[in-house]
């Protein structure tokens, strides 16, 4: 019977025919992509200068992804075009004074240029963005143009003069404002108190140490604060902001096995990091030697120094104070770098003082010798 053939290894296909092309529809694919296109100038690389136009597919993928996040309550997760540098800092460079509106355009400069020397890069720091915490930190990284990616409201939070500053700072300049409620900060935050703000920044920017001695050799009474390995953000965030309410005129501290400046430093400086430069170095000892060859006096201070505070008359000139650390206090190299050791008096069998009080008693007994001298 016709279709039921007896033969069960007889072929039931048709002998295969001519093969037929794709009639050039297929031709695009079979070209190459062309030559790999370098760093700077692939969008999506962290080498991306931001001088070129976005590609339109590119450019596309990151509108979506912002309207994303509007919709999700989150920062976006695509960069600026035009704003490479987006560290923040004394020492950052050009667009660390900008806003993201203005990097963007590449034109406007905050009230502060930088004072990285032609040729020098700032030292951003390794870590990635994190949250300024607290009304008045952040209304003052917002009035010091820190860029900033993001600005967290915790819903239902108390308006006063500080909050409506920083919402409307952020809507002038452009910076994502998202409300979120009071627990999911508290997540983001890890239990630190917020305030009900929290204010999203990249790392840190410091200062050059050469620009900063030779920045302050240039005011009437030079005065800088070197860190003894202090690993507390907090005392370091102290120190810094007692520097700023005595007029010292910077910080320094060892990039490695110490402290620097975190967002728990930030916050406990209250906003002094935004006027107060802030400069790493490789070898303490050796940056002590450097200020001292270019007319600086270190002291350092020591519970058990030969020199008493009210008795320092070196704090008429240039002063270096260096502070040790938390429990071992000054190191061996450093504390005999210093010219002198400095003690100061207590009426009690006290065995020492906090890191940033220490600094901070030191630091108005100089403020007051310069006054009444």
């Amino acid at each position: 019977m016709p279709g039921n053939s007896q033969n069960a290894s007889k072929r039931a296909t048709s002998k295969k025919g001519a093969s037929f092309g794709s009639g050039g529809k297929n031709r695009s694919g079979l070209k190459g992509r062309g030559k790999t296109l370098p760093a700077d100038e692939r969008p999506w690389h962290k080498g991306y200068s931001g001088t070129e136009k976005l590609p339109e597919k590119t450019a596309r993928k990151q509108e979506k992804e912002r309207r994303a996040a509007a919709a999700e309550g989150r920062a976006p997760k695509v960069g600026i075009p035009g704003s490479k540098d987006t560290t923040w800092g004394r020492g950052g460079g050009r667009a660390a004074g900008l806003t993201r509106a203005q990097a963007t355009r590449g034109r406007a400069t905050g009230p502060r240029g930088p004072r990285v020397a032609p040729g020098r890069k700032s030292n951003p720091t390794k870590e990635g963005p994190e949250l300024l915490l607290g009304r008045n930190p952040v209304v003052e990284a917002l009035r010091a143009l820190v860029p900033a990616t993001a600005l967290y409201v915790a819903q239902g939070i108390d308006i006063d003069d500080r909050v409506a500053e920083i919402v409307r700072t952020s809507g002038d300049r452009g910076i994502p404002i998202l409300e979120v409620s009071r627990n999911e900060l508290d997540r983001m935050t890890g239990g630190v108190l917020h305030q009900g703000i929290g204010l999203q920044v990249p790392p840190f920017a410091y200062e050059d140490f050469d620009d900063l001695v030779n920045a302050s050799l240039e005011q009437t009474a030079p005065l800088l604060v070197a860190l003894d390995g202090i690993t507390d953000p907090r005392n370091v965030g102290a120190v810094i902001r007692s520097v700023a309410a005595f007029g010292g005129h910077g910080v320094f501290m060892t990039e490695r096995r110490a402290a620097g400046i975190t967002a728990t430093a930030w916050r406990t400086s209250a906003g002094a990091a935004a006027r107060v430069p802030v400069s790493q170095v490789v070898n303490l000892t050796r940056a002590i030697k450097a200020a001292q060859k270019a007319g600086f006096t270190a002291i350092g201070l020591d519970a058990d120094g030969e020199t008493d505070l009210y008795q320092l008359e070196a704090a008429i000139g240039p002063l270096l104070v260096v502070v040790g650390s938390e429990g071992r206090g000054l190191s061996r190299l450093v504390g005999e770098t210093c010219d002198l050791r400095v003690s100061i008096p207590m009426a009690s069998d006290v065995e020492s003082l906090n890191a940033s009080v220490a600094a901070a008693v030191t630091l108005a007994e100089v403020t007051r010798r310069r006054l009444y001298s």
